[in-house]
């Protein structure tokens, strides 16, 4: 059976990320500049049975939507660079799918919301609180 290709996919929002950066005007870039930067993932409460078990993890990966990112190129010139680079060797958020992905300290969960530090996001208020895609837990593998 050959497959179809893929012209369009459909992801639903599972919540929202809240973070204290309005803009990305003064947000770290990346998660080691944003060491001590709390926090919150607001879920919707039909998710909730899938928290079970994740409170046992120190960090989780969340993907998400760059709701304020708009229109890419395929060539860019990243944040401290001063050679244009190929934007999927990038953090750049402006990209042909604007899908994020962070790495991120829990700290707590209470019911529907995970509290976690490390937060290198825009807060989710933009775009009617809608952008947070998938939590993942993540643990510090050792190769054999």
């Amino acid at each position: 059976m050959q497959s179809q290709p893929m012209d369009e996919i459909t992801i639903r929002p599972i919540g929202v990320i809240r973070s204290p950066f309005l803009d990305v005007e003064g947000m770290p870039i990346q998660p080691i500049g944003a060491v001590g930067v709390k926090g919150a993932i607001e879920l919707r409460a039909d998710f909730e049975p899938g928290l079970k078990d994740l409170e046992g993890f120190s960090h989780i990966m969340l993907i998400y939507w760059f709701h304020l990112s708009s229109g890419y190129s395929l060539h860019v010139l990243p944040f401290l660079d001063r050679t244009p680079r190929g934007v999927f060797s990038t953090r750049v958020p402006a990209r042909p799918n604007g899908i994020g992905l962070s790495v991120v300290r829990l700290t707590g969960i209470r019911g529907t919301v995970l509290d976690i530090e490390e937060v290198d996001v825009v807060d989710g208020t933009s775009s009617e609180g809608r952008i947070f895609c998938a939590v993942k837990m993540w643990t510090k593998a050792r190769l054999l």
